[in-house]
């Protein structure tokens, strides 16, 4: 059984930075694809960024520049660094992977974290 469990996030003042990490535990060497959705209040959940096993990464556009997705895959492990962050921004960030890029993207993403709140305010 595969356990994602998530660290960083908090709150930061808007143009500020944060880093999001993710650790996957259990049976994890055959994850193919890691990374982010985030669920805004009264919004749906949103994919923020996607990295496989080959290094291939796919962002939303809202935080392409802004945001770099990061993996090791000796340790399993995914890192969202968020740069210029916007009140838009908030929200609770939940680390995702899948066996497929397919299934990341596309059909829902198998495992989930519990998530992690960003906010982002004056």
């Amino acid at each position: 059984q595969v356990h994602l469990v998530e660290s960083g996030g908090g709150v930061v003042q808007p143009g500020g930075s944060l880093r999001l990490s993710c650790a996957a535990s259990g049976s994890s060497g055959a994850i193919y694809a890691m990374g982010w959705y985030r669920q805004a209040p009264g919004k749906q959940r949103e994919l923020v960024a996607c990295i496989n096993r080959d290094g291939r990464q796919t962002y939303a556009d809202s935080v392409k520049v802004r945001f770099t997705i990061s993996r090791d895959n000796a340790k399993n492990t995914v890192t969202l660094q968020m740069n210029s962050l916007k009140p838009e921004d908030t929200a609770v960030y939940y680390c995702a992977s899948d066996w497929t890029e397919y299934g990341f993207l596309v059909t829902g993403a198998e495992l989930w974290g519990q998530g992690t709140q960003v906010t982002v305010s004056s």
